[in-house]
């Protein structure tokens, strides 16, 4: 099984990068998944202005879109990584869902995020958003409160994962979640196929 892990922020200076090495760190060292990083940083994207994706699947609008699509595709899981901006999630985020759809359907997604209330407003946003994508957004969530970003921030390396060790435990359990999840949708999935 293939576990995509989704940096969704773009931002200078952006918190994500020790979230993405922390999380895919520890989730490398399993054996029920493999793990791929996917930065939207390296996707970017117009403003959504085409045909809407659930009615043209896998009619892609540009090179960009269609190399996107593609890699989601591959995937038989998402764990997002955002950041809560004004209560809700990136826009870099929505604009990447937008352009895509079936890629996304009938796979579970988690969620790990950050902010005041540890990103717990854009992921309600982003649960509700999964349901009208088809897919099983999970219960198990990590939430980065803001005395574990100080703590992060403050460490003068900047491969320095250790402030999120107390989230571990929970990491585990969204991983564990995520792996029953994965494997129930793609098995499912296949016997679709014609």
């Amino acid at each position: 099984m293939l576990i995509q892990v989704i940096s969704s922020t773009t931002r200078e200076g952006r918190f994500s990068e020790k979230v993405a090495s922390w999380v895919t760190e520890h989730l490398q060292a399993r054996e029920d998944f493999e793990i791929e990083h996917v930065d939207l940083r390296h996707h970017p994207l117009p403003f959504f202005d085409g045909i809407a994706p659930a009615r043209a699947p896998r009619e892609y609008a540009s090179a960009e879109v269609e190399r996107l699509g593609r890699t989601l595709d591959r995937a038989d899981g998402f764990i997002v990584l955002t950041a809560e901006y004004n209560h809700g999630y990136p826009a870099v985020l929505k604009n990447a869902m937008d352009w895509t759809f079936v890629e996304w359907r009938r796979k579970p997604i988690s969620f790990v995020g950050w902010g005041n209330v540890g990103g717990a407003r854009a992921i309600e946003q982003l649960r509700l958003v999964a349901v009208e994508f088809e897919m099983a957004p999970l219960r198990h969530a990590v939430h980065i409160l803001p005395e574990v970003m100080m703590a992060s921030r403050q460490s003068a390396d900047p491969g320095d994962t250790t402030a999120f060790a107390p989230l571990e435990p929970r990491l585990k359990l969204l991983a564990d979640d995520l792996t029953w999840w994965a494997d129930a949708l793609s098995a499912a999935r296949r016997l679709e196929q014609p």
